[in-house]
C-alpha cells in the first residue's frame, strides 16, 4: 500500500461467488484491514438460535440487537467474531446459522445495527469489504466496486467442499444448493438494502475461474495503491 490516502474495496455477490476468500487474498496482498461483514450477521443469528428467538420476528429481532455486543480481531490472519465477549467463529458456520443470517439481514434495526459497525471500521481503516450490499448501500463511495456471480451449481460445489473441509458431514449437495436458492431468494428480494449490483461495480463471473484468475482481474483494477 502506498502512501495515498485510505481506500475502500466494496465486493458484492450472492451465497458462494467466492467474495470473502477472493476478500482475504486483496486484504493481504494490500496490506489492509478485511472484514466480513456475513459474520456479523450470522454472529446475529446465532444469538437468536440460542436464545430461541424467531430471526424473521421484527419486533424481537429488534429488541435482540439494542444491547448486542459484536467485535472482531484478527489472529494469526484469521478473523475472529466475538459475540457478547465470547470467542464464536467456529460456530457460525453451520447450515442453520446460514439461513438464520439470511433471515436476520432482512430486518432494517439489524441491518441498521450492523452498518453502523461497519461504517465506523471504514472510517478509520482502509478496508476491503464483501457482503451483499456494500458498494450499493454501506461504502456507496468506495474507491473499488466489484460484484462477483456465479451459477447456483457452482456455488453450492464450491459451499459443500467447504463444509466437508470443516468436517461437516450430516449434509447433501442437495441441501447446500436449495439453502443457496433460499438465501438468494431472501437476499434480492427483501426491501431493506437488498443484494444489487451497484452501478459503478465491475462484474465477474467466477463460474470458470480459479480463485487466481479472479484476483488477478481485480489487482488490475487496484494496482494503483501496490507499493
Amino acid at each position: 500500500m502506498n502512501g495515498k490516502a485510505r481506500i475502500s474495496i466494496a465486493i458484492d455477490g450472492p451465497a458462494g461467488a467466492g467474495k470473502s476468500t477472493i476478500a482475504k487474498i486483496i486484504s493481504k496482498t494490500l496490506n489492509i484491514l478485511y472484514l466480513d461483514t456475513g459474520a456479523m450477521y450470522r454472529a446475529v443469528a446465532l444469538k437468536a438460535i440460542r436464545e430461541s428467538v424467531d430471526t424473521l420476528n421484527r419486533e424481537q429481532m429488534s429488541k435482540l440487537v439494542e444491547n448486542i455486543d459484536i467485535k472482531i480481531a484478527h489472529s494469526e490472519d484469521i478473523q475472529r467474531i466475538f459475540l457478547d465477549g465470547e470467542d464464536v467463529t467456529d460456530f457460525i458456520r453451520t447450515p442453520e446459522v446460514s439461513i438464520g443470517a439470511s433471515n436476520v439481514a432482512t430486518v432494517p434495526a439489524v441491518r441498521l445495527k450492523m452498518v453502523e459497525l461497519q461504517r465506523e471500521i471504514a472510517k478509520k481503516n482502509s478496508v476491503v469489504m464483501d457482503g451483499r450490499d456494500i458498494g450499493t448501500y454501506v461504502l456507496p463511495d468506495a474507491t473499488l466496486k466489484f460484484f462477483l456471480t456465479a451459477s447456483v451449481e457452482a456455488r453450492a460445489i464450491r459451499r459443500y467442499n467447504e463444509l466437508l473441509s470443516k468436517g461437516i458431514t450430516q449434509i447433501t449437495l442437495e441441501d447446500v444448493k436449495k439453502d443457496i436458492e433460499y438465501r438468494d431468494k431472501n437476499d434480492s428480494n427483501r426491501e431493506f438494502a437488498p443484494l444489487s449490483k451497484a452501478p459503478d461495480a465491475i462484474e465477474i463471473d467466477t463460474t470458470d475461474l480459479t480463485i487466481e484468475q479472479v484476483v488477478n482481474k481485480i489487482m488490475e483494477y487496484a494496482k494503483d495503491y501496490v507499493c
